[in-house]
């Protein structure tokens, strides 16, 4: 199965406490999104597009060379629609991933992969929730306990079939903004089949999530 991987990499690094996009911020001497493009390409990804802000366009550039960019846009999902458009005729799956999960393990690429060769038309890698979840109301007080069992941590990265991802997006309103490209699909009515995550593919948002991710890398 041709695959080509998108890295939404436009996002600030403001949470982060960085002036510079967070994809660019660094992970034990390598900026976050070489480790998002190595991934994908190491777990079978054929080729990768990163959406950037162009402001940073010859840093991501020199970062990754030989990596086809194009311009992101102000959202999330406006980034993945311009990458989304600059994906390879050939490709028969997309693979959607975050920059700012950069210690995700081929293995988990491999797993997405696996699934839509065996049929499905979405898939997610998830983790099982085992903290206790509750609702909360307006005034901070608990209204109930959510029962776990049945919730998942969505990770990436989210595969699609390439057809799917296309018309989820060609029918999405260009000024919708949702959390993830699951949601997109979910959009037209198509079922999102789901396979195991790792701890290791955590998001990172702020400072002290960099620190975790170097003491996992020994830096």
């Amino acid at each position: 199965m041709h695959a080509v991987g998108i890295v939404a990499a436009a996002g600030s690094g403001l949470r982060l406490g960085s002036d510079r996009p967070k994809a660019l911020v660094h992970l034990a001497g390598r900026p976050l999104v070489a480790w998002a493009v190595e991934t994908l390409l190491t777990g079978g990804a054929h080729d990768v597009v990163v959406a950037v802000p162009v402001e940073h366009r010859d840093e991501f550039a020199a970062a990754l060379p030989g990596v086809r960019l194009v311009e992101g846009g102000a959202t999330r999902t406006a980034s993945v629609r311009a990458a989304l458009a600059a994906v390879d005729t050939r490709a028969v799956a997309v693979l959607v991933h975050d920059a700012a999960r950069p210690l995700t393990p081929p293995d988990v690429v491999r797993r997405v992969l696996a699934a839509l060769e065996a049929g499905a038309r979405a898939v997610v890698p998830v983790l099982p929730v085992v903290d206790t979840t509750v609702a909360v109301g307006p005034d901070g007080r608990i209204t109930g306990a959510l029962p776990r069992e049945a919730i998942r941590r969505v990770q990436t990265p989210q595969g699609f079939h390439r057809r799917t991802l296309d018309e989820a997006y060609r029918r999405l309103p260009a000024t919708a903004e949702l959390t993830d490209d699951a949601a997109v699909v979910h959009t037209i009515g198509v079922p999102v089949q789901t396979v195991e995550g790792d701890e290791r593919a955590a998001k990172i948002t702020v400072a002290h999530d960099l620190a975790l991710a170097e003491a996992q890398v020994g830096w």
